[in-house]
């Protein structure tokens, strides 16, 4: 199928297809014309590079995950794959714990703020002075 075709079924751009050609992550074969032509595997390979995306890993590391999917047989290449998805677990684990504390500091700031509109609520109005 032709790139047009991949990115209708796939919901991704041709632009994001070409990067992801262009990081080693997808491959397609060309015609005599130059036109990109993927296998029907593409579409659960692009599947899969989503949701890779969408676990928050970036490209260098998904194209380190992706050989144990390549040779599912590979040893090696499961243990590599093994240690990257356990580093990028344990760095998502890391933002949660910051994003938890940058939470709980903006709750603080949120209750002290709710105190400070009360007390003016309930302060007496100031008396305009005439002239």
């Amino acid at each position: 199928m032709r790139i047009g075709e991949l990115s209708r079924r796939t919901g991704v751009s041709a632009r994001s297809l070409r990067y992801y050609e262009e990081q080693g992550l997808l491959t397609s074969s060309r015609s005599d014309a130059g036109q990109r032509h993927y296998s029907d595997a593409a579409v659960q390979r692009v599947s899969l590079i989503r949701q890779l995306f969408d676990a928050g890993m970036s490209s260098r590391v998904i194209a380190s995950v992706l050989p144990c999917v390549d040779v599912p047989g590979d040893l090696g290449a499961a243990e590599e794959t093994f240690t990257s998805m356990m580093r990028e677990r344990d760095r998502i684990d890391a933002d949660i714990a910051h994003l938890i504390e940058t939470r709980d500091a903006l709750d603080v700031l949120i209750r002290a703020n709710s105190r400070h509109r009360a007390e003016l609520s309930t302060a007496p109005e100031p008396v305009a002075k005439s002239a």
